[in-house]
């Protein structure tokens, strides 16, 4: 299994600094450039930055950020986690990963998503009611504009092309696109039958427990009569010395998080032993190097993945011990679980 890849994702959270004062917006996106050109520094195969449009969020526009990182960067994989498709315009989603992709040397990717956020939906103008047929006619759409061909679609969420030529096109004449999915059987089915790879958030519970998931996926691809797909993961986690200061680091930050998003939901507040519990057995990559590394590799065995990307950021967690996850993932973690997998 020594062809895997591994990443990181952050969705550029607004933190706070080491004196617990909170950072501007400005200042978090700029922190996340320089997370990214870190990751590179490293060794780390991707980058991806998630779209949002609240408050607790910097990064609504992900791909000047991914420029940004992109003329700072040499080799690593540039993407987003995710595109929020259904609330935006395929030519256009099309046009600015062209775009990266120039800018970057053919190093751009997508994930298109429908997003588990809906602040973007009310923000431009479109009906949460055709949820499922937005994101449905778009990723249609998008995977024509893929082919970077002649493009016609007719749909109900947006005006007709009809033999429409859109540009830039790429120097590899692809731009690399999978799906995002956070658990539903039906987006699997989906992304097979577009025949694109599937990006599987696993962001609670037990990894094995998604393996179901993973066949129906590749059962699905082999129906829809598609050559064999790739399988990434992205979960949570995060780095330190010692498993007791990445879980003292971490925990104070990721509980803000999860319970203002909790609050929104309908979600009890979570707790320090619910928080263990997820360290143990459940999705959180967390704790020395040795030890994330040993699940990491448990994680990429069980559902014989790809790539697995690590959503490293966490609500106010602040740049300079994130800046320290990422330094130990690249130089410690990722060729300790390649010498794991080695010996599979």
């Amino acid at each position: 299994m020594n062809d895997v890849e591994f990443g990181l994702d952050t969705f550029g959270d607004v933190t706070v600094d080491l004196d617990g004062a909170r950072v501007h917006d400005a200042v978090a996106v700029r922190n996340v450039v320089e997370q990214g050109v870190l990751a590179d520094q490293v060794g780390v195969d991707f980058f991806g930055v998630g779209e949002h449009h609240r408050d607790d969020f910097a990064i609504s526009a992900p791909e000047l950020v991914l420029a940004a990182i992109a003329a700072r960067t040499e080799r690593i994989r540039l993407g987003t986690a995710v595109t929020v498709l259904s609330s935006d315009d395929p030519v256009r989603v099309f046009e600015k990963f062209a775009t990266l992709d120039a800018i970057s040397n053919g190093r751009a990717e997508i994930i298109a998503g429908r997003g588990s956020f809906t602040e973007s939906f009310p923000l431009f103008g479109f009906d949460l009611a055709q949820y499922e047929v937005l994101f449905e006619e778009k990723l249609e759409l998008l995977v024509k504009l893929l082919d970077e061909g002649e493009v016609s679609w007719n749909g109900t969420t947006r005006a007709p092309l009809i033999h429409q030529q859109v540009y830039p096109k790429t120097e590899s004449g692809r731009i690399r696109t999978s799906v995002g999915v956070g658990g539903s059987p039906e987006s699997v089915v989906r992304a097979a039958r577009h025949g694109l790879p599937l990006t599987l958030a696993i962001i609670g519970g037990a990894p094995e427990r998604f393996a179901p998931y993973v066949d129906l996926f590749h059962r699905a691809v082999a129906q829809f009569g598609h050559e064999t797909l790739p399988v990434a993961v992205h979960s949570p986690g995060f780095i330190a010395a010692t498993d007791q200061e990445a879980a003292d680091l971490y925990y104070d930050h990721h509980k803000v998080m999860v319970d203002r998003i909790g609050a929104e939901r309908g979600w009890p507040p979570t707790t320090r032993d619910r928080f263990d519990a997820e360290i143990v057995d459940g999705a959180l990559h967390l704790g020395s190097p040795e030890t994330v590394a040993q699940k990491i590799a448990r994680t990429v065995r069980t559902l014989g993945v790809q790539r697995f990307d690590l959503k490293y950021s966490a609500g106010t967690l602040p740049h300079e011990h994130m800046m320290t996850a990422i330094e130990l993932y690249g130089r410690e973690v990722i060729p300790r679980v390649r010498a794991l997998l080695a010996d599979d």
